[in-house]
């Protein structure tokens, strides 16, 4: 990602805003990323970011289906290696809701993808994120 991009830069500070806990100024940064959104790849992130701060689980959703939905439509190299990311987010969010199925159907889309994923820090927490959430929805016979 280019880091002198203009949302990029946003979402960098919002997710520096969360971790000094000052999540009212990351929401707004995130907001403010997508209002400068100019095409599919730049609304992708915005979206994903947003829908960490959501009020509900179907907005959370909601947000994770835009963020998707904006990879898709660029559907280029640059975008590749989010989609463990959106696939996971995309689970975890009907795992929160409760549709173990769909939950299962993306967190197995995710496990398809992480070939993709850098192999530091955060290609092992996404990694390890989606195993968790496989285990977790495992349709077993009752």
């Amino acid at each position: 990602m280019d880091p002198n991009n203009p949302v990029v830069k946003l979402c960098v500070a919002g997710v520096q805003a969360e971790t000094e806990g000052n999540l009212n100024q990351a929401r707004a940064l995130f907001t403010q990323a997508w209002a400068a959104s100019r095409d599919d790849f730049e609304a992708c992130i915005a979206a994903h970011y947003l829908a960490r701060h959501q009020e509900s689980p179907a907005e959370i959703l909601q947000w994770n289906q835009e963020a998707l939905k904006r990879a898709d439509a660029d559907g280029g190299e640059r975008v590749r290696e989010f989609y463990p990311s959106l696939y996971l987010n995309l689970g975890h969010s009907h795992e929160v809701l409760g549709n173990r199925e769909e939950a299962r159907k993306y967190y197995d889309m995710a496990a398809e993808k992480v070939d993709g994923l850098a192999t530091g820090r955060y290609g092992a927490g996404v990694r390890e994120a989606i195993a968790k959430g496989r285990e977790r929805v495992e349709l077993k016979e009752e």
